[in-house]
């Protein structure tokens, strides 16, 4: 049962929360990655998908990469790994 103090997120609310946390997805791109995989967890109520917040938050935490400096930064390797 879903914790009423934590709501499910319909997938325009969803988008909405990660907009708010600077994480810009549509919700047609929520309802893609729904299909093709690769996009955060849900649950289903009937024929409408519903997302947890947490859920969408560890989820576009776990895409961003680390802070750079450059945009050549990830190119670079450790001397060692040569």
């Amino acid at each position: 049962m879903p914790n009423p103090e934590s709501p499910l997120l319909d997938r325009r609310a969803a988008s909405a929360l990660l907009a708010e946390l600077g994480i810009p997805c549509a919700a047609a791109t929520l309802a893609t990655l729904a299909t093709r995989g690769g996009g955060p967890p849900f649950v289903k109520f009937g024929p409408r998908a519903l997302y947890r917040r947490s859920d969408l938050v560890a989820w576009a935490q776990s895409k961003l990469t680390p802070a750079r400096r450059s945009t050549s930064e990830a190119d670079a390797r450790p001397a060692d790994a040569a």
